[in-house]
């Protein structure tokens, strides 16, 4: 029973030593025009991210990408973690635009287990948008757009758009969602109920937005947004849903009335408690028209005055 108690107070001091030693604030201070990342690998059981600290002192965009890239070929020898990205999958090369830093691999890319090219999805927007003036990554596999599970373009990512919590990775949920899309003749908007499965690290904004593009599925109604539709960024903030579309959304084709794809967006996410106004951006600008018609430089609200039926 001693030699119990004794290593068990023997574990107890190697514990409090490895803590006091890891928030002991002697961490080595930046040298003089050093910057500080944390480059993202993958768990051995390919479940959760594993962050580790590369200090470097370039600045250039373009060089850090390629450096930050090459960090993350290469898993620490002391860190208990892997690389994100399979060694079968081919990197082709990068191209900054505005904000979004695209990122380019062979087919292999899409031919990762789901769960892992999720993980790898987080890992390489975290460790990228890092980088001053990157703001989101967009991957491409095979010369093509990465597309989710139901086919659509996966589009612009940030860091927000992944929680913390990665590790429940494999969680997935089934949500109720009323939609609103519109009739033939593009004038009034109608609700559509979908039960939709999908990961709990998928925000609802995010997945009420995709849902839309994907169209309806209610014969006799009509889609309010095109399919080819990039939703950049989404976000909320004390109830104001924030949205960024690429500059395409501005000159949606569809023959539909002027305000139908804005409170179609509107009207399905207020829905939600969490939201009861939403601000659009293009290219995270503010000040534009949506078809030469509908100031962008406002806050939307739902409107009820353009549902059809009993809602009306």
């Amino acid at each position: 029973m001693k030699l119990l108690r004794k290593y068990m107070l023997l574990l107890a001091a190697l514990f409090l030593a490895g803590v006091c030693s890891g928030c002991s604030g002697e961490e080595e201070p930046l040298k003089e025009g050093e910057r500080s990342y944390q480059v993202y690998y993958l768990n051995p059981g390919m479940t959760r991210l594993v962050p580790s600290e590369y200090r470097t002192d370039t600045s250039d965009p373009d060089a850090l990408v390629k450096e930050l890239f090459d960090c993350m070929q290469n898993a620490p020898a002391d860190l208990d973690a892997q690389v994100a990205l399979s060694e079968k999958v081919v990197y082709q090369g990068a191209r900054r635009e505005d904000m979004v830093l695209y990122l380019f691999f062979d087919t292999n890319y899409t031919s990762m287990p789901s769960v892992r090219e999720i993980l790898c999805r987080a890992a390489l927007t975290k460790t990228m948008t890092q980088i001053e003036g990157i703001d989101y990554i967009n991957i491409y596999s095979g010369e093509q757009p990465l597309l989710d599970s139901s086919g659509m373009p996966v589009g612009a990512l940030s860091a927000a758009d992944f929680v913390e919590g990665i590790s429940d990775i494999n969680a997935y949920e089934r949500t109720e969602l009323t939609l609103y899309f519109t009739d033939e003749e593009g004038s009034l908007l109608y609700p559509e109920t979908r039960s939709v499965m999908h990961n709990i690290n998928t925000s609802v904004e995010r997945m009420i937005l995709d849902e839309l593009i994907s169209g309806p599925e209610t014969p006799g109604l009509q889609p309010t947004l095109p399919p080819d539709t990039k939703l950049l960024n989404v976000s909320v903030n004390e109830n104001v849903c924030y949205l960024n579309f690429d500059s395409s959304f501005l000159t949606n084709p569809l023959e539909v009335k002027d305000y139908i794809p804005i409170y179609s967006i509107v009207n399905s996410l207020s829905v939600q408690h969490s939201v009861n106004r939403v601000q659009i951006t293009v290219n995270g600008e503010q000040n534009v028209m949506f078809r030469d018609a509908i100031s962008l430089s406002t806050i939307f609200e739902r409107n009820l005055d353009y549902i059809g039926g009993t809602e009306n």
